[in-house]
């Protein structure tokens, strides 16, 4: 069966960031993925991007530890938001993270839009809402992906997607998603790549 062009397929591992002074230039577009550490975010983006391994899926909630940075072409980039809520680590080192995001969603210009990953039976928890909170300070556009719908029947995961719908209005659009039965991926990848304006 053909499959649809992917323009997000040409993803590559770039660089990790621990510190402002690690990120790449603040030119081109950038796109954020953020989520609670097993809300299916990695392979959300091996999903849209049409490869195994891009981001690295774990069984350990929270691996994702840095800013990790996969340019699809010069000046166009996928980040990779640190995995938030189950994480296990020490206090200064989630004090470090989150004076990072703050000052990266504050001053980063190329930033063009912010995915938020949540697991369709768990949406729209504390941390989820606060980084929407963000996206809606800089005026950034939103977008939430319900994922693990194959979880779900159609009738409780069309239920549970009306609710955030109605819950977050015009904050940001949500969709269905499953890395596992490939729903939904289409949809989100044409507003990441018309975010990127690729």
């Amino acid at each position: 069966m053909a499959r649809m062009s992917n323009a997000l397929s040409t993803a590559t591992y770039k660089l990790a960031a621990h510190l402002p002074k690690q990120l790449p230039a603040d030119t081109g577009r950038e796109v954020a993925f953020a989520g609670r550490s097993n809300a299916g975010k990695s392979s959300a983006l091996n999903a849209m991007c049409n490869q195994n391994r891009l981001a690295k899926t774990s069984k350990t909630p929270g691996r994702t530890q840095q800013l990790v940075f996969f340019e699809v072409r010069a000046e166009r980039w996928l980040v990779d938001l640190p995995g938030y809520g189950y994480a296990k680590v020490p206090l200064p080192l989630k004090a470090h993270w989150q004076e990072f995001i703050n000052g990266y969603f504050r001053e980063r210009q190329a930033l063009s839009g912010l995915v938020v990953v949540m697991d369709v039976r768990h949406p729209l928890r504390e941390f989820d809402l606060q980084m929407l909170e963000y996206a809606k300070a800089r005026d950034l556009p939103a977008h939430c992906l319900l994922t693990k719908a194959d979880k779900l029947g159609r009738g409780a995961a069309g239920n549970t997607l009306q609710a955030v719908r109605k819950e977050l209005g015009d904050v940001a659009t949500v969709q269905l998603f499953s890395s596992e039965n490939r729903q939904g991926i289409d949809e989100a990848r044409a507003i990441v790549t018309r975010w990127l304006q690729l």
